[in-house]
């Protein structure tokens, strides 16, 4: 008897990943292809396709594909739409999960927003299995962020709740791609530490080899890297990025209750350069009434994690709707 198997799909700016993840969590294959080369959305879908069947092949003698989960910048669940996702090549509305199920009419296709997918990943194959409450960070290029409550994913009436990233935490701050101005992920990212890491350079007379990297050839790993080596602008860009983030996450500890945060991506690898300062930021603005009771984590997914949080979706709507 053929086991089942969920196909989870990322869609990035430069790439779209995909994989075949079997309920206990078991990573069987994956492919991927660029997604900035093409302008047509039909084109896309058409070389996705064959890629995914291609790849199926592999291990469709003993699987049977059940489902598919798809994580996209600007996904709206309840619609199956990618809607004005400003890094991706097709402009406006795009109905993503009517345009698949083309190729596949006979299967559930899931859609949500690639941060939402983590937190459902978390909770079905990584730190939160077991947990009803927790939220889910991602710190890349900007800041992501899942909520779970009662054991349900917050998306809100119109499908796109949770962007922690766009609270303004500095009214009339840093300029954001969201148009507005002082939202958290531009001071919480790998692209919020650059610019903190030129903002201490400015304030502080510390000797540090970041002085010498022009500024599109910063980034955050060069940041953590020296301040792993004792760098004080460095250290001090990492404890000011921890301030800011800590802060958020006392206020919205305050409106969910969570049981655990935990963070993920690129950013998070910092460690404990990041974590500590972060907690302890955290606990200094936090309501007493929830003083050291909300736990501070790395994700337990570190390897393919988006498509992880991907697939998730296929495993969580089946329980969901006992099939």
């Amino acid at each position: 008897m053929k086991r089942e198997v969920a196909l989870g799909i990322d869609i990035g700016g430069t790439n779209t990943k995909f994989g075949f993840i079997d309920r206990n969590g078991e990573f069987l294959t994956s492919g991927s292809i660029l997604t900035a080369q093409h302008a047509d959305i039909l084109d896309f879908l058409k070389e996705l396709y064959m890629a995914i069947e291609k790849t199926f092949d592999e291990i469709r003698t003993d699987y049977v594909l059940v489902g598919i989960g798809i994580g996209a910048p600007n996904g709206n669940y309840y619609k199956g739409t990618i809607e004005y996702a400003p890094n991706l090549p097709w402009p406006g509305v795009i109905h993503f999960t009517d345009m698949l199920k083309e190729y596949y009419p006979h299967l559930p296709v899931y859609l949500t927003n690639d941060a939402d997918a983590a937190a459902i990943g978390e909770m079905i194959y990584g730190g939160a299995k077991g947990m009803k409450d927790f939220i889910v960070i991602t710190l890349g290029t900007g800041l992501g962020s899942g909520i779970v409550s009662n054991g349900h994913l917050i998306y809100g009436h119109d499908g796109f709740a949770g962007e922690l990233g766009h609270v303004i935490v500095s009214p009339n701050g840093r300029q954001c791609g969201c148009g507005r101005q002082g939202c958290l992920e531009t001071y919480v990212s790998a692209t919020g530490v650059k610019r903190t890491a030129y903002k201490m350079m400015s304030k502080y007379n510390y000797p540090s080899d970041l002085r010498n990297i022009p500024f599109n050839e910063m980034t955050a790993q060069l940041v953590w890297e020296s301040a792993v080596k004792g760098d004080m602008i460095a250290i001090n860009t990492f404890k000011y990025t921890g301030k800011m983030l800590g802060e958020a996450l006392a206020n919205v500890v305050a409106i969910t209750s969570p049981e655990a945060i935990f963070l993920m991506g690129g950013l998070s690898k910092a460690g404990d350069i990041l974590f500590d300062p972060t907690k302890d930021h955290m606990e200094i603005n936090m309501m007493k009434v929830f003083s050291n009771k909300v736990k501070l984590l790395p994700s337990k997914l570190v390897k393919n994690a988006a498509i992880y949080g991907a697939s998730a979706l296929v495993w969580d709507e089946m329980k969901e709707r006992s099939w």
